[in-house]
């Protein structure tokens, strides 16, 4: 084993440094930022989100500061359901249940699981180079393995794979926040109404998640987002309203994506992971999974990036595309959502195990052995 360097600190950049540290490697990870990222966003992890954490020794924390997802489903704006997802049934059939937890807490729970003095914040790289040397401020360093994790606008790519694919916006902005629980029971679901989509979902802390999208011209913010999310999700059922007059702070963020993703993941001793390599919509809750997954497959044939290529590409190209498919769907509006919420309940009235076989190629992805 030799020395591998990490450039960013994000979810896919930690947990690939943590992995490679188990297989042996000397890892230095560089986070152009001060401290860690603290969004408040809650985030799902799936069954196969769960096995990687586990496979890196994580698993068992990270639970214990984590919600898991009841019973859920799809809802119409008025009330009433599209479609639900029985949780029981879920686990059984995958074998692991879907948590949700705060991002800055799985974030966290990474960094700590590291050796000391692995993560150096405030520490940009400046170029990267395919024979593995990475120019920061305080000069070159020489890596077996680079792992560009550097996000949705990778610097390392478009240095690398200048003809790679440049982000897209999707169509919509998304909204999201943070408030404390409110009295009685809450039903963690998503609501599409006419193009706009409404989630609520629980953390392990006590607190709700809400997150929200709607069609809107790309880098636009309103004077108050708060009051611009009360008047898109105006007359829409309990306890959305409720909700949005709680928020605090509320995050507005375009939704960009990959699309396509690259045909290829690595070039020399480079290899892209997580958002540099494959961004893709929130709509199927994978973007970080699949950063999860990259992380395990990478430690697992760290001296082989194009068997990296080869068993990463064609998953995540799949897994992005179905996710674009599921925004396109929740973002219908007129006689097309109508018809989209009637297939749905049929679907559904047809057994719970129709739905869950949809997820089966996603969800039951297992580490290498």
């Amino acid at each position: 084993m030799g020395d591998a360097i990490v450039i960013g600190a994000g979810i896919g950049g930690l947990a690939a440094a943590l992995a490679l540290e188990r297989q042996g490697w000397n890892v230095t990870v560089l986070e152009r930022a001060a401290a860690l990222e603290n969004v408040g966003a809650g985030l799902a992890v799936a069954p196969n989100g769960l096995r990687a954490l586990d496979h890196l020794g994580v698993g068992g924390p990270v639970r214990a500061l984590a919600a898991l997802q009841g019973t859920a489903g799809i809802q119409k704006p008025g009330g009433g359901w599209i479609s639900r997802t029985d949780a029981a049934a879920a686990e059984a059939r995958f074998g692991q249940p879907t948590i949700v937890v705060h991002r800055a807490a799985l974030v966290s729970v990474l960094a700590d699981a590291l050796r000391p003095g692995t993560l150096r914040l405030g520490r940009a790289a400046v170029d990267v180079s395919p024979d593995g040397t990475v120019v920061t401020e305080d000069g070159p360093l020489a890596g077996a393995l680079v792992v560009a994790a550097d996000g949705l606008r990778s610097r390392v790519r478009g240095k690398l794979f200048p003809d790679s694919p440049q982000p897209v916006y999707a169509g919509v902005t998304s909204w999201r926040f943070i408030v404390p629980r409110p009295p009685g029971e809450l039903v963690m679901s998503e609501t599409w109404g006419d193009g706009q989509v409404f989630g609520v979902v629980g953390l392990g802390d006590g607190r709700i998640y809400c997150f929200a999208t709607a069609p809107a011209p790309p880098d636009q913010s309103a004077p108050d987002e708060k009051a611009e999310l009360a008047r898109l999700f105006a007359g829409w059922h309990a306890p959305i309203p409720a909700m949005i007059a709680a928020a605090g702070d509320v995050i507005r963020t375009d939704i960009r994506c990959l699309d396509p993703t690259p045909p290829v993941f690595h070039q020399g001793r480079v290899a892209l992971l997580g958002d540099a390599a494959h961004a893709m919509t929130p709509n199927l809750g994978q973007g970080a999974c699949q950063a999860l997954e990259d992380a395990v497959v990478l430690a697992s044939t760290p001296e082989d990036l194009a068997a990296y290529s080869a068993a990463r590409v064609p998953r995540t190209t799949t897994v992005a595309a179905n996710s674009r498919r599921i925004g396109r769907m929740a973002g219908l509006s007129g006689m097309a959502a109508t018809a989209r919420n009637v297939g749905m309940a049929l679907a559904g009235k047809a057994g719970p195990n129709l739905v869950l076989r949809q997820m089966d190629p996603i969800f039951s992805w297992r580490p290498p052995s």
